[in-house]
């Protein structure tokens, strides 16, 4: 059995490898050196995430019983303020590529706006909320010589007919209670379900942007998942102005946008 032991003053840490070819490249020395490095950087985040908490607001409760495909979802429900400068980062990232760009998500249409601030070929919008829908017709009478179109239901029903783009814009949230369960607990960021179809849907050198509730940096399994579809990636921090109140069920004063690279 192999034991390491990392010890700080708040905290310490303990670890068994009971299966002699666990980790196990060719020489001792190789073993203990990546063994060493899991144990260093898991104090580091565990450090990290004690100077994080102090920067969080207490926030709503995680899972809300809200159905995103109600008719009656109001404004506040669907965006608050303080998400504004995470949709302008994301807009300007996918829009800065131009050529066709497919958005996952409407909303308020506050990030089509910002989208349409950009030279954009085409402009597609994927959203399955009625209420939502039913607005977007006047949202597009200020765009009438742009090519810009809503498909109406969920992305993974409608995404498979629309072919290839040069950027995909993804915002949305879970459906009800049960998918957020299911996708958070399963999932490094809510996003990563998406991974495959954005990879399946973008051109070579194509743009896809997100947002994670990572406050200050990229956990290594998120960047190796991204890794395994994409070439590269580029991480952004924004940084936000939360209310005490927030009714939002994330809580610290910055999220990562992802700038990711097919």
């Amino acid at each position: 059995m192999t034991r390491k032991l990392k010890r700080t003053s708040a905290f310490e840490l303990r670890l068994e490898v009971r299966d002699e070819g666990f980790v196990r490249p060719p020489v001792d020395a190789q073993r203990h050196a990546l063994l060493n490095q899991f144990m260093k950087e898991a104090a580091l985040d565990l450090e990290a995430l004690d100077a994080l908490a102090d920067r969080f607001v207490a926030g709503g409760e995680r899972h809300r019983p809200v159905d995103m495909r109600d008719r009656a979802l109001s404004d506040d429900q669907i965006m608050e303020d303080w998400q504004l400068p995470l949709m302008r980062a994301m807009a300007d990232i996918v829009g800065a590529h131009g050529g066709d760009v497919l958005e996952i998500g409407f909303g308020r249409g506050v990030s089509a706006t910002f989208l349409q601030e950009h030279d954009l070929r085409s402009h597609t919008i994927i959203e399955c909320n009625d209420s939502v829908v039913d607005r977007f017709d006047e949202w597009r009478t200020a765009y009438p010589d742009r090519d810009i179109r809503m498909v109406h239901g969920l992305w993974q029903d409608t995404i498979g007919s629309l072919g290839q783009f040069d950027g995909i814009f993804f915002h949305t949230y879970a459906l009800d209670e049960d998918e957020a369960i299911d996708l958070l607990a399963r999932s490094v960021t809510f996003a990563d379900h998406f991974f495959p179809t954005a990879s399946a849907h973008l051109r070579p050198g194509g743009v896809f942007t997100y947002l994670t509730n990572e406050v200050d940096s990229l956990s290594r399994a998120h960047q190796r998942l991204l890794l395994q579809r994409f070439r590269s990636f580029r991480v952004q921090i924004v940084p936000l102005q939360l209310p005490d109140d927030v009714r939002d069920a994330w809580w610290a004063d910055s999220m990562a946008v992802i700038e990711v690279v097919k």
